[in-house]
């Protein structure tokens, strides 16, 4: 009765604890603010001790301070802990209460729960016979079986040690589409040299790319025997990491028995083993010496351990090896699997794996009727791993780009655009457990592996539609995109010197361009300055505009500075207008800079002037009044019986002309001279439709909007654009409602209308009865 109770207790308080971690809601109490207080600063450990609940809210607090510290919401893939991943993480709390058992019967359980566990895995697997190796690190089976096959081989191993090795050197051999890192993994455990590793290629010219070449294996075999080497160890594939392709199994256990090799097996593709249909290539698998699988994976347990399933006879050369251990808390590594699978049962623990193989299929018959998605299995009819990328299919391209001379990098580019896809996908799908994987002969791919994630992310089929409708949003995005990249660099060098093209095969979009300064005689310090203020600045106007396409300044680890990238477009994008807008906007920007800094110069001059002319002026009135007139008491006698008649001589300061002049004329015509002149600002008569975006072609559908069009694009509300002046309208033919580029700049960017001649007047000072401001002198700004 007190086991019971004892278990009923940790269950009870695993369930609490997962409620207290698991649970998103801040509380508003003292308490948790304390306890938020403490966990972001470490302390010293108290002395009195906390409770549970207290020590649990602090794991809380440490769980997702770093979500409130991102400034962006947590895009991090969480596992959906269900009644079966309860039953894994009951299971660890299990094996820590066993572990306290006396010896006799902590020795029978951990017998109990190994052997039951074996049989259950070996009957699942279709692995007759076999023993098991339970480890958390899932290479860590292939190392031990490594160091079982060097025991067996070399029968003075155990008393002799490496020294043994010298005489023949053993040799394992790898595929190249096999895990990075595995071999050297291994070599470094077992202490062998790197040159006790073969990485054999893939096949290049017959069958998959990604399967291992079995004639050139044997040859490769031969060539070690011939040079007195002992081949070892052959690690095969069954759904290699990326490509999820399975190695040609029965051709490589014929070759193994020839040379008398152990044939290792992993691979994602093992679980399908479990539904009693796998196909011939998988079936292969089963007549292995030992094979690796990942139920934790996927089953969606967590903290569950990987398991090495192997057959040998010699029990003494196992405990050798370490595949087996007399320890009997060792052991209760596969608690937590033995009670899942339990929990499972035969028919839920196929169901999950067919779940994911279903999601694969529906989703590869889905992909077949997207045009420009190319997708890349090996076996469509049974393959659980799906790899699918964008292929730009130039004979489809749209009739308004042009893609000729465009070949060269075109695979740096596409692999640019499906790492974008890979990208996108993942941000708006993520149930989908969609990844982006790059491959030494197809570059960048989006690969959906339903066995890996489905279990863990709770994916269901409806992901999958949702995944393909928005391939379907973003592939036409990237098609005119594509076809529009030649275009858009070729407009580019029209408008060249004042714009370049700056080549980023890496971008996925439709370029990048640099509006160069034109002054001349500025050093290489200046210019670069000017060149960075220009573009930053022409950045923010173009960023201003009521579009769809977005600009940026390109990727955060970009290698060109002082560029203006532009995103993803549409078909219906003018990429004329386009760039006669930037152009047309970075030449204004340039001379607005260039008339600020030579109005100032001429005002800074202009004031100067002025100061000389009133002092001169008040020299003059001095020598006019006498000096009499400039005493307090006698100067308003003076007045008083012989007024002054000095007459005003006011100075206007225009800024057009940069010179001083006489306001004689104002005060006579009681007016500022040049008010006449004065001219309204010109407005175009090219108008938008209402609710057509800019830069686009008339009639292409420009009142839609598409969410795909730009990296990152919020939904805007279209507005009719208006007219600049400063921006000259591109050439355009005259029956079409052509839209300048003077259209292309909204009402933001205007600044009001000023006089062209713009007077300041410099008052001289009046005598104390006369003090008072004429009319019609008020400053007024330059226009420019």
């Amino acid at each position: 009765m007190m086991v019971d109770s004892t278990f009923a207790l940790v269950g009870k308080n695993l369930s609490e604890a997962m409620r207290i971690l698991g649970d998103s809601q801040r509380e508003t109490e003292a308490g948790p603010e304390r306890w938020r207080f403490r966990a972001s600063i470490p302390g010293p450990l108290q002395g009195e001790g906390q409770d549970v609940a207290t020590v649990l809210h602090l794991v809380h607090n440490l769980l997702h301070d770093e979500e409130e510290d991102e400034d962006k919401p947590s895009k991090h893939r969480m596992q959906n802990v269900g009644e079966q991943g309860h039953m894994a993480l009951l299971g660890h709390s299990l094996a820590a209460y066993i572990s306290v058992l006396d010896r006799e019967r902590l020795r029978k359980l951990t017998t109990r729960i190994l052997s039951d566990t074996t049989l259950w895995l070996c009957r699942l697997f279709s692995y007759e016979n076999g023993s098991a190796y339970f480890h958390e690190d899932d290479r860590d089976g292939l190392v031990k079986v490594c160091r079982l096959v060097i025991n067996a081989r070399y029968e003075e191993y155990s008393s002799e040690g490496y020294a043994v090795l010298s005489s023949k050197q053993p040799v394992i051999y790898q595929s190249a589409s096999g895990r990075p890192g595995l071999g050297q993994h291994l070599c470094s455990q077992l202490g062998l040299p790197l040159s006790s590793l073969c990485t054999v290629p893939c096949n290049t010219i017959f069958g998959s790319q990604h399967q291992m070449d079995v004639a050139l294996l044997d040859k490769l075999i031969k060539e070690d025997v011939e040079a007195g080497k002992l081949p070892l160890l052959l690690i095969a594939n069954a759904g290699t990491p990326g490509a999820g392709h399975t190695d040609k199994l029965s051709r490589l256990r014929d070759l193994c028995d020839q040379y008398s090799m152990w044939l290792h097996v992993e691979g994602v593709n093992l679980a399908t083993l479990a539904l009693g249909q796998a196909s011939s290539a998988i079936m292969a698998a089963t007549r292995s010496d030992s094979m690796t699988l990942t139920p934790g994976q996927w089953l969606g347990l967590p903290a569950v351990t990987a398991v090495t399933l192997y057959r040998h006879e010699d029990p003494a050369m196992s405990l050798a090896a370490g595949l087996t251990s007399s320890q009997p808390v060792a052991r209760l590594r596969a608690l937590p699997l033995w009670l899942s699978l339990q929990h499972l049962g035969h028919d839920g623990i196929v169901h999950k794996i067919r779940h994911a193989t279903a999601l694969s299929q529906h989703l590869l018959q889905r992909l077949k009727a997207l045009t420009s998605i190319k997708t890349s299995v090996e076996d469509e009819l049974s393959s659980p791993v799906v790899l699918f990328k964008f292929s730009q299919d130039m004979s489809a391209a749209s009739s308004g780009g042009s893609v000729e001379g465009f070949c060269a990098g075109e695979k740096e580019v596409l692999d640019a655009f499906n790492r974008w896809l890979g990208e996108e996908l993942v941000q708006w799908v993520p149930s989908s457990g969609v990844d982006v994987v790059e491959l030494e002969d197809e570059g960048t791919c989006v690969r959906f592996s339903p066995l890996l994630t489905a279990a863990v992310l709770g994916t269901q089929q409806e992901n999958t539609e949702e995944l393909v409708e928005k391939l379907s949003e973003l592939v036409p995005a990237m098609c005119s995109t594509m076809s529009l990249r030649q275009d858009f660099r070729e407009e580019v060098h029209r408008h060249s010197p004042s714009l370049t093209y700056r080549e980023q095969l890496s971008w996925p979009g439709l370029g990048a361009v640099r509006y160069e300064p034109q002054a001349e005689g500025m050093d290489e310090s200046r210019r670069e300055e000017e060149l960075q203020k220009i573009n930053s600045e022409l950045l923010k106007k173009l960023q201003e505009l009521d579009s769809d396409i977005i600009f940026s300044t390109g990727p955060e680890f970009g290698t060109e500075e002082d560029c203006i990238f532009v995103g993803m477009v549409t078909e219906d994008v003018d990429v004329s207008e386009l760039v006669d807008t930037v152009a047309a906007l970075g030449r204004d920007i340039e001379e607005s800079g260039r008339l600020l800094e030579n109005m100032t110069e001429v005002v800074r001059k202009g004031i100067l002037e002025a100061e000389l002319q009133l002092q001169k002026a008040n020299e003059e009135k001095l020598m006019e009044e006498g000096a009499l007139r400039q005493l307090p008491l006698v100067g308003s006698v003076l007045n008083w019986f012989s007024p002054s008649k000095s007459s005003i001589k006011g100075r206007t300061f225009n800024l057009a002309a940069g010179s001083l002049d006489s306001t004689e004329g104002t005060y006579s015509s009681k007016a500022q001279a040049g008010r006449q002149s004065q001219q309204e600002t010109p407005t175009s008569s090219s108008k938008k439709h209402p609710g057509q975006r800019l830069f686009r072609r008339s009639g292409g559908g420009s009142d839609s909007f598409s969410e795909t069009s730009s990296i990152g694009q919020a939904e805007e509300t279209p507005r009719e654009g208006s007219s600049s002046p400063g921006i000259p309208p591109p050439s355009s033919p005259p029956e079409e409602d052509s839209h300048s580029a003077a259209d292309a700049v909204v009402e933001e960017t205007q600044e009001p209308a000023v006089e062209e001649h713009t007077h300041v007047e410099v008052e001289e000072e009046e005598e104390e009865e006369e003090e008072r401001q004429p009319e019609g002198q008020e400053a007024e700004q330059s226009g420019r």
